[in-house]
């Protein structure tokens, strides 16, 4: 039987059946074919590669994977992903190489035993097969070249008072050093619009994608929406896939991303010391109490 047959057979067992004894056979068909593993690989980045054409970026894809499978599955597609690179012929633009670049650095060796590797296997390529088209961010036409963004004493600067923010016990002291970080990224998105006016750059507002993850997905989501409109921009959440898609310019999207993914880490901790404070006085913690605090928090940061 050829190796090629081998997958066939897996993936028609597995792929289009949600039961469990359905993947445990198109498990048991690759766990006795070694010979099957390079045929199985290429297949899963040719999965990759399709949902690039669906509009999905690394970053997303990994988002869905951690979110709705295990470590495993995130080992896994890490890995197709870095394989992968490239497959479909486009360009890509600096975002996408920077998600290269992360997912890089990350654990992505896979080791456990010929079953359970081939079963998460299938059920990533089960993932993969099913993902929705979404909006591309990049296409061939509009990616710019694939290049760092500039790291400027102005954002050295904002880094710098968003940690201390994150670091500090007194949330008057983190409101303080967030508000005076907003006002430098506003200094800085100024600097760069006139910077690309001299230049005569083309730059035109583009948008990326900011995961929303659970739980208080939707206070989460307004305090994204506040912060983007704070740096000119404009945040659509989607709920089903646990992201935001935000619009904007290069220097206000960055300003969004860091300025949210710091308000989170704050927020949390504020959250922490409230809850200690209630256990203080002898009330239980609640699910209910974490919701409306962080919509709080995102109305006080609005």
């Amino acid at each position: 039987m050829s190796t090629s047959s081998t997958v066939e057979r897996a993936f028609e067992a597995a792929l289009y059946a949600d039961s469990d004894a359905a993947l445990d056979t198109g498990a048991s068909l690759l766990a006795a074919d070694p010979a099957s593993d390079a045929e199985l690989t290429r297949r899963g980045r040719e999965f990759v590669t399709a949902a690039w054409r669906r509009g999905w970026q690394p970053a997303d894809v990994v988002r869905l994977v951690r979110r709705d499978l295990d470590d495993l599955h995130v080992r896994l597609v890490t890995s197709l992903i870095l394989q992968e690179q490239g497959g479909d012929g486009s360009p890509r633009g600096a975002r996408w190489a920077a998600q290269l670049d992360e997912l890089a650095g990350t654990p992505h060796e896979v080791r456990t035993d010929r079953f359970s590797h081939a079963t998460a296997a299938l059920e990533l390529c089960r993932l993969l097969l099913r993902l929705p088209s979404i909006e591309p961010l990049e296409t061939p036409h509009t990616a710019a070249p694939a290049s760092a963004p500039r790291e400027t004493r102005m954002l050295s600067r904002i880094r710098a008072l968003l940690a201390k923010a994150e670091a500090t016990g007194f949330p008057e002291e983190a409101e303080a050093l967030s508000a005076k970080a907003q006002e430098l990224m506003a200094r800085h998105s100024i600097d760069e619009a006139l910077l690309a006016a001299r230049t005569h750059a083309k730059d035109g507002p583009g948008a990326c994608r900011i995961g929303v993850e659970p739980p208080y997905e939707t206070a989460k989501a307004v305090l994204l929406d506040a912060v983007a409109g704070a740096n000119r921009c404009r945040a659509v959440w989607n709920d089903a896939l646990g992201f935001s898609t935000v619009v904007g310019f290069e220097a206000d999207l960055e300003a969004v991303e860091l300025l949210y993914t710091s308000l989170l880490v704050q927020a949390t901790g504020a959250m922490a010391k409230a809850e200690a404070a209630q256990r203080a006085g002898g009330r239980k913690r609640t699910k209910t109490f974490r919701q409306s605090f962080l919509a709080a928090y995102a109305h006080r940061i609005g």
